[in-house]
Order: C-alpha cells, then sequence, then structure tokens
C-alpha cells in the first residue's frame, strides 16, 4: 500500500464546476470543526457571522497571467501550445512547451493573439533541465503587457479542458489581485467580492496581504510511492514587515490567523520556520506533509482539491485524515461543487 492512498477518494465527475456561480459569496462553505469534530453547511457569504472580531484573514494578492500561449510552428506549420511560467536571466522566458515532433534550439514560433491574427515571433534558445525552454520574445513590449494580448487563461484541463471563454479573465481572477505572475489562481480568494471584504472588515476582522505566485507545479501529480520522495516545485513568495506586524497584533490580541488557500499556509509556514513568523522574500518549496507542527495559521479557508496531490495532503495534515475524508464525504453526498471554481471548505 502506497502513503498515497490515504489522500484518494472518488469524484463524480458532474460535481466539476465547469463555471463560477453567478455571485461569487454564494458558493457554499462547509465548516470543519476541529475542537468539535463536526461538519457544518454554510454559504461564503456568512463569513461575517462566522469569523470574529479580532480574526485576521490572510490574502495571496498574486495576479495570474495570460500565460497559456498558442501559435505555429514556422518550420513546419505545425500546431504549437506554450505555458509562460516566469522571465528568467537577460529577460528571456521560460516556458512549457507542447507539440508534435521534436523542438530544436534556434526554432521560431509565430503566437496567435486572442483575437486569432499571428503575432509577435518567439525563438526557441536552449533546452531546460527540467523540461522547459528558454525563449525570447522578439518584441521590445514589456512581457506582462505582451501577454495580456498575446495569452489566454490558463485554466485547469478540467474546466472546459483548459479552453477559456472572454468572461474567464474575470473570474479567474481575485478581485484584489495585484503582483502579476502566477500561471494558476490562489482559488480559495475566488469567493471573495469587494463588498464582502469591507463587511468583513466592518465586524473587527483585519485583512493582510502577502504574495506567492502560483507555479505549474501546484498541477503536478505525485508518482513517487514515499511522499518524502516527491519533488516539491518552487514558487516565489514576499511577506512584507507590515503583514507581520498584523498577524502579530492579532495573535496578541487572541485572534486567529485564517488562511485564505494552501498557497498562504505555505508561504507563512516558511516564513515561520524558525520558530516566529518573520518577513520573507524568496522561493519556497516547502511541502507540509505528516508529522508537521503548524507555527503560522490557526484556521484555514480553501477549495476543494484533487485526490493524490500536495494540496489534499496539506489540507489533511491540518484538518486530520479521518475529519478532513468524512469532510469530503459529506461534500460529495451533499453535491458540493468541486475545484476551482467550485465551493469551499473553513477549517477551524
Amino acid at each position: 500500500m502506497s502513503e498515497l492512498d490515504a489522500y484518494d477518494y472518488h469524484l463524480p465527475r458532474e460535481l466539476i464546476a465547469q463555471e463560477p456561480l453567478a455571485r461569487r459569496v454564494d458558493a457554499r462553505l462547509l465548516i470543519v470543526s476541529r475542537k468539535q469534530n463536526s461538519l457544518t453547511h454554510w454559504h461564503v457569504r456568512d463569513l461575517p457571522e462566522i469569523l470574529r472580531r479580532g480574526d485576521c484573514l490572510v490574502l495571496n494578492d498574486t495576479r495570474v497571467v495570460p500565460a497559456r500561449l498558442i501559435g505555429f510552428r514556422d518550420k513546419t506549420g505545425g500546431r504549437w501550445e506554450g505555458l509562460f511560467l516566469e522571465t528568467g536571466p537577460g529577460g528571456l522566458w521560460h516556458l512549457l512547451c507542447k507539440t508534435r515532433g521534436k523542438l530544436s534550439e534556434g526554432e521560431k514560433v509565430t503566437l496567435r493573439n486572442a483575437a486569432g491574427g499571428d503575432d509577435i515571433r518567439l525563438q526557441l534558445v536552449a533546452r531546460l533541465p527540467d523540461g522547459g525552454w528558454a525563449c525570447r520574445a522578439e518584441s521590445s513590449e514589456e512581457t506582462f503587457s505582451l501577454l495580456e494580448r498575446v495569452g489566454r487563461v490558463p485554466l485547469p484541463p478540467y474546466i472546459r479542458k483548459g479552453e477559456m471563454r472572454p468572461e474567464d479573465r474575470q473570474n479567474y481572477q481575485t478581485v484584489y489581485a495585484a503582483t502579476p505572475g502566477a500561471v494558476a489562481a490562489p482559488t480559495a480568494g475566488l469567493h471573495f467580492t469587494a463588498k464582502l471584504l469591507e463587511q468583513l472588515q466592518s465586524v473587527g476582522v483585519t485583512l493582510c496581504h502577502l504574495t506567492l505566485h502560483v507555479g505549474a507545479g501546484t498541477f503536478r501529480p505525485i508518482k513517487s510511492e514515499v511522499l518524502a520522495e516527491h519533488p516539491m516545485h518552487y514558487e516565489w513568495g514576499r511577506i512584507t514587515e507590515e503583514t507581520v506586524r498584523q498577524i502579530e497584533a492579532c495573535r496578541n490580541g487572541g485572534g486567529r490567523v485564517v488562511a485564505v488557500g494552501t498557497t498562504v499556509v505555505r508561504l507563512l509556514e516558511t516564513a515561520a520556520a524558525g520558530g516566529s513568523l518573520r518577513a520573507f522574500a524568496g522561493p519556497t518549496n516547502l511541502f507540509i506533509r505528516p508529522p508537521y507542527q503548524f507555527r503560522a495559521i490557526d484556521a484555514l479557508l480553501t477549495n476543494f482539491h484533487l485526490p493524490r496531490t500536495t494540496l489534499l495532503i496539506l489540507v489533511q495534515t491540518f484538518g486530520g485524515d479521518e475529519l478532513i475524508r468524512r469532510a469530503y464525504q459529506e461534500a460529495i453526498r451533499e453535491e458540493y461543487r468541486f475545484y476551482s471554481y467550485g465551493d469551499a471548505m473553513l477549517i477551524v
């Protein structure tokens, strides 16, 4: 038996949400109480009743870039797809590429923009150790500005096989997104509206922000039978001194630190690895799995996650194996909507 078998479950395909709800705050919210070993059903709009004065809600303000690229190989005319990951040394783009046949260094690709017209060209400069490519865009335009024109929203494959619609540009973005760099949304944050955030502040909940750019590795399946052997992906994050002060003030006042999403958990726990929370800027590849002592968070708001993934392992480590398995069974029985555009749970 693999260690991974403890993080498996069967989900009926029809429960995978293909669209967000018309009103983000109408998503269902399963409250998972570790202290009472109980499950109760609410909605995201009820958070001002659920959270308490003095609590601190920690939000990831990363902004999803239109990172999915479509084009054709100049040499063969064959279809080509790419996923922008980051800008590397010398302004080169780090891309994952998919096409028929074998790509070669020096080859050029013409990108098709969102309107379907031919746009800029990319030159494949070098193959990288992770299997991706270093590419040079034949344009002097700023990278993120360029991606807004030629890129598509990088939806996960379980949503319409990754094919975006125009409304996904807004739907697959948190209302507080500020710092571009993610290739996947911090999906727990998709449930919030500006009005809900104002309501939470009005009842005494503090809002603070950090940045963790969600990478392509978040979709990567675990292949090793032993969890400790899984090579965790790196993601870049930053926590400011101001955010640290806000969280410390919350704790000192008896409030709870409520992480909105697993990305927030990973960065806070990285920054608190020395025993106390510190300002942080840099890469993290923290893989939270049993046994693990949480130092930085008291509660977690999170969407439902794919089986056999690092995200579900993190959630079960925080909430407890038996309770979280029961929560998932309950959510399936009650026909909650799953994954990126789906419903959520709050573990307290």
